[in-house]
């Protein structure tokens, strides 16, 4: 059976292999055909390499998770050791409030509450910077979007 008799395609021990309809060898090509085209592949994209080594390995977004969720585990383990190690009771005033609590927890939660204040200021910064850019934006008109007002005759 030859190929121009299946449409294209030539059956092999029960599988499909793709031939040319427009040539055979025993037909020549075709009055009118065109011959098949490759169609051109995106270009791959190169992997990064931020460390400028030749050779060296990829960054990638799961490598980078992985690395963030290690390093917040030792960190944890160290934070774990450090309340252990201060189980010594100390009174804690804060406000009028007074209270009775182990070193280690009355040093981690003054740690979370300043981080806490320190994700707050950066949140209004965001905020503010949003904003900033938003005000820009209006304020440059038509031109920051692309569009030019078109002049009448």
């Amino acid at each position: 059976m030859y190929p121009s008799e299946t449409g294209g395609l030539l059956r092999l021990m029960g599988g499909n292999v793709a031939v040319n309809p427009a040539s055979s060898p025993s037909t020549g090509p075709r009055p009118g055909s065109r011959p098949a085209t490759k169609m051109p592949s995106k270009p791959k994209r190169r992997p990064r390499n931020t460390s400028g080594l030749p050779g060296a390995t990829e960054v990638t977004r799961a490598g980078m998770i992985w690395v963030a969720l290690s390093a917040g585990l030792i960190l944890l383990v160290l934070l774990i050791i450090f309340i252990l190690q201060n189980q010594d009771r100390v009174t804690v005033n804060y406000l009028g409030v007074s209270g009775d609590l182990s070193l280690g927890m009355a040093l981690f939660i003054a740690a979370v509450a300043g981080g806490v204040l320190v994700a707050i200021a950066g949140a209004v910064r965001i905020l503010q910077l949003r904003r900033q850019r938003r005000h820009l934006q209006a304020s440059a008109g038509p031109a920051a979007g692309g569009h030019e007002p078109t002049s009448g005759p």
